[in-house]
C-alpha cells in the first residue's frame, strides 16, 4: 500500500469493472473501413503489383519514363526507383558499375546522364530480344529513340521475380544496362 492511499480507495478501485477501463481506447479505433477507402487505395503511388508480369513491368516502366514529368517532375525516375530491386542500403549494380544508388536523388542522377537520358521523353521504342532465363529472371534489349535529333540507345532490362518475403511473387528490376561504355567519361552522382 502507497503513501496517501487509503484502503476505501484501494478497494473502489479493485472492484472496477474491467470493461469500463477500456472503452475510451476501444472506441478511437474503428472496426471497419471509412466510406472512401477503396478509392484510397486506388490512389496509391503506382509501382510493382502481383499481377504484372515481367513483360508488363517492363512495359510500364518504360511508359512512365516516355512521359517523364507527367504528372510532376521526374515522376518517371520515381516509378523506376518503385520498381528497383536493390538493397537501398548496399551498393549496387543496377546500372552496371557498383554505385550507392540508396538516396532516390543519386538514382534519379543517373537517369539524367548522357547516356540514360534518352529514356527520359523518349518517342519510340522496340522490342529487339525477350528472354526467360530461368522461372524467376526475365531479360528484355530495347530499343529507344529519344526526343532529341539522332538520339538512339539500347537498354537491357532485367528482371527478377521475388521469393518469400514481403515482395514474394513481385517482378522487380534488378538491372537497366546500357549497350556499350556509358559511363567512360565518369558520372557525379
Amino acid at each position: 500500500m502507497s503513501i496517501g492511499a487509503s484502503p476505501l480507495s484501494l478497494q473502489f478501485y479493485a472492484f472496477k469493472p474491467p470493461s469500463s477501463r477500456f472503452r475510451a481506447c476501444a472506441a478511437e479505433v474503428p472496426d471497419f473501413f471509412s466510406a472512401d477507402w477503396l478509392e484510397s487505395r486506388k490512389k496509391r503511388p503506382f509501382g510493382p503489383r502481383l499481377s504484372f508480369s515481367a513483360e508488363e513491368a517492363v512495359g510500364y516502366q518504360l511508359d512512365a519514363l516516355m512521359f517523364n514529368d507527367q504528372p510532376r517532375p521526374d515522376y518517371g525516375i520515381e516509378v523506376m526507383y518503385r520498381f528497383a530491386g536493390f538493397d537501398p542500403f548496399e551498393r549496387s549494380t543496377y546500372f552496371g558499375p557498383f554505385f550507392d544508388l540508396g538516396q532516390f536523388e543519386r538514382f534519379r542522377r543517373i537517369f539524367h546522364h548522357s547516356s540514360y537520358r534518352v529514356l527520359l521523353g523518349h518517342k519510340e521504342r522496340n522490342i529487339l530480344s525477350s528472354l526467360d532465363v530461368n522461372e524467376n529472371c526475365y531479360k528484355q534489349r530495347v530499343w529507344v529513340r529519344g526526343a532529341r535529333p539522332e538520339e538512339e540507345e539500347i537498354f537491357q532490362f532485367t528482371m527478377v521475380q521475388r521469393v518469400g518475403g514481403s515482395w514474394d511473387g513481385y517482378w522487380l528490376t534488378e538491372s537497366v544496362l546500357h549497350d556499350g561504355d556509358s559511363f567512360s567519361g565518369g558520372v557525379a552522382y
